[in-house]
Formats: structure tokens, sequence, C-alpha cells
């Protein structure tokens, strides 16, 4: 689906950007003899019909009853906010007065000040219900899972030992082995339970840098014995072991028991790499910004969107995310730049305090 929406021509781009912008707008469906009047658009009525049904069979509008205009899918909404559309910058004025709002909570001296200053000021701003959550830094981990959305993109879900559920979105990097989403986890939740993702980091660090050294250890001494070699170093991967004189090996079980355990701990170790490698990112990772309609579990029955975003503290640790709720209709151009801006100036607040 992905590649045939990117394949999409400049004019149905065109008429699927208008038929959008005009659902934003107004609300109401958008027709054909409505399109063919707009400039930028020098088709005629049956011809733009026709452009009309080749987005509806990509599921990206649809018509609400028979003979009426088009809408777009909560897909079409997506693609939208992804691919088309251009957000906004903040005027001067704008940013003065989020800034004023805000600094008053802080002259409050409290935080919960801030956050309530900073929702009061999304909500009038955007017209629209404000969110401020607020979670706790030092959430110990009772179950962590990797969802893996596409090839760069995964959804780490982490449950604390006080049944808080927290989601981060993080990208993931190509060498990710497709598996090590799953060991990862596991490895995780059988010998990291009830620590927090910066000391379960820790951990994995140090366990990685005593395998490494384990690894020093034993490679040198197999080399030493003549057993093995290191071959040179490909694609930026490091250089291989290779065994030599694999059959007198049998002759010599303490060497042979050695080698096997020097290549256990490349396995352990590539493993531990991949999974510092996730707890780092899973640490960083950006809360999900924008949900539409039913990505949404929570509002997806009301028809509306979320937009957020995560603020953070002194340390860079992620605190809590900020963002406005309304109808799926919302203008995301205005509120995502709005949103980021507000969160951005609680976190220089923060790393003041």
């Amino acid at each position: 689906m992905e590649s045939e929406l990117a394949k999409l021509g400049e004019r149905s781009r065109d008429i699927f950007r208008h038929i959008v912008e005009s659902y934003l707008e107004t609300g109401i469906p958008v027709g054909s003899r409505s399109l063919s009047r707009a400039p930028s658009i020098n088709l005629s009525p049956a011809s733009i019909r026709n452009v009309m049904s080749d987005l509806e069979s990509l599921g990206l509008i649809f018509a609400p009853h028979t003979s009426a205009g088009r809408l777009p899918t909560e897909l079409g909404l997506r693609f939208f906010v992804d691919a088309l559309m251009q957000f906004g910058e903040l005027t001067e004025a704008e940013r003065s007065s989020i800034e004023a709002q805000v600094a008053a909570g802080q002259n409050q001296g409290s935080v919960e000040t801030v956050l309530t200053e900073a929702g009061n000021l999304l909500s009038g701003l955007s017209r629209s219900a404000a969110v401020v959550l607020a979670t706790k830094s030092d959430l110990k981990i009772r179950h962590v899972e990797f969802v893996r959305l596409d090839t760069r993109k995964c959804l780490v879900v982490l449950v604390g030992d006080n049944g808080a559920v927290e989601n981060r979105l993080m990208d993931l990097p190509e060498d990710i082995p497709a598996d090590s989403l799953n060991e990862a986890a596991n490895y995780l939740n059988a010998h990291l339970r009830g620590k927090t993702l910066a000391h379960a980091r820790r951990d994995m660090e140090s366990a990685r840098e005593e395998a490494r050294t384990q690894v020093a250890e034993l490679t040198d001494k197999v080399i030493e014995a003549g057993l093995a070699s290191f071959g040179a170093a490909r694609d930026g991967q490091p250089p291989t072991l290779i065994v030599r004189g694999q059959a007198n090996l049998l002759e010599d079980l303490n060497a042979l028991e050695d080698l096997e355990r020097v290549q256990l701990l490349l396995a352990d170790l590539e493993r531990k790499n991949d999974i510092v490698e996730l707890l780092g990112l899973a640490e960083t990772g950006d809360g999900v910004r924008i949900f539409i309609g039913s990505e949404n579990k929570l509002f997806s029955l009301s028809g509306s969107s979320v937009v957020l975003s995560p603020y953070r503290d002194r340390d860079q640790s992620l605190v809590g995310v900020l963002g406005v709720i309304g109808p799926t209709r919302i203008n995301y151009g205005r509120i995502v730049p709005m949103v980021d801006y507000t969160a951005k100036l609680v976190s220089r607040i923060l790393d003041k305090g």
C-alpha cells in the first residue's frame, strides 16, 4: 500500500489535497463539480470522478452516502499528515503569548502550575481539549514489549510495577535482525524486572563489557594455542574467528571447550549489543506524535485525533506528554507546531528547575 501511495501522480495528489483541505475547513463532503472550479485543477467533473474513483480504491477517500461528495478516510488523513501537509510556523506574537502564559505558572513556583497553565493555553489556542500527562521518570519495569511497526519503526510498551503503562515510538537501526526484538524482550523480562530503563541499560552495558573481557581473554588463549586466527574485517563488520586444524581439536577436549565458549560468548555479546542499543533507543524515544481516529484506542469511538509531544527534565529523561484532543478535522498544520513549541518551553523550564 505504501508503494502505491508513493506512486500517486501530481494530479491525483492535487485533487486529494483539495478534498482533505476542504474537509478540514468545513467538515462536509466535496464533489467533482466543486473541485472542477478550483483554479489549480484544470479538469472536467468526469475526469475528476475517475481520479476520485482511483483514490477511493486506495482507501484514501469514501462517500458517506450514495451520490454524495467524498471525505478522507483515516488512512487518507494519515497519508495527508505524513506526506503532504506543510506545518506552519508560529508567529512571534504566538510564541510570546505561549511564553508569557507558561511563565505565569513558573512564577508561582510549582511544576504542577506550569503544566496547568500549559494545558489551559493549548485548550484556548486550539479550541479543543488539552491533555497533560506527567509520568514517573523512575518507572520500574515489570514487563517490556517491542512491537515492530515497520522495518524502521518500533513501539515500546513498558508496564511498570505499579501497573502504569507507557508507549514510546523509536526508530530502529537498519541492521537490527527481525528476531532481536523478541530476544531482547525475553531477556529483559527474565533478568531486569523491577529496574528502571536507565538502570537496566547500565546493567546491560556492564554485562556487555564483562562479556567483551571474557571474549578477549579466551580468544587470545585459542589463538596462542594455534587453534584459530582472525580473518579480515569486511563491510564494516568485525573480524571473524577462523578455526584451524579442526580435526586436531578432538584430541584436545580443553581446547575444544575453550573454542566453543568463545563462540557462545561472541553470540552472547552480539545479543547484549542489540539489547543495549534497544534500551538506549527506548529510553530516548519520543511518544507517538499524532493519533488519528481508531489509531488512538482511548478516543477512537468519538472520532477524535490526539496530537502529543513529550517534555523532559534537566537530565533529558522523559517526564510526560502534553497535547490536544479534538475532532479528526482539527487544524493539524497549526496545532502540531503549537504543541511542539509548548512542550519544548516546558522542557526548558524543567531544565532550569
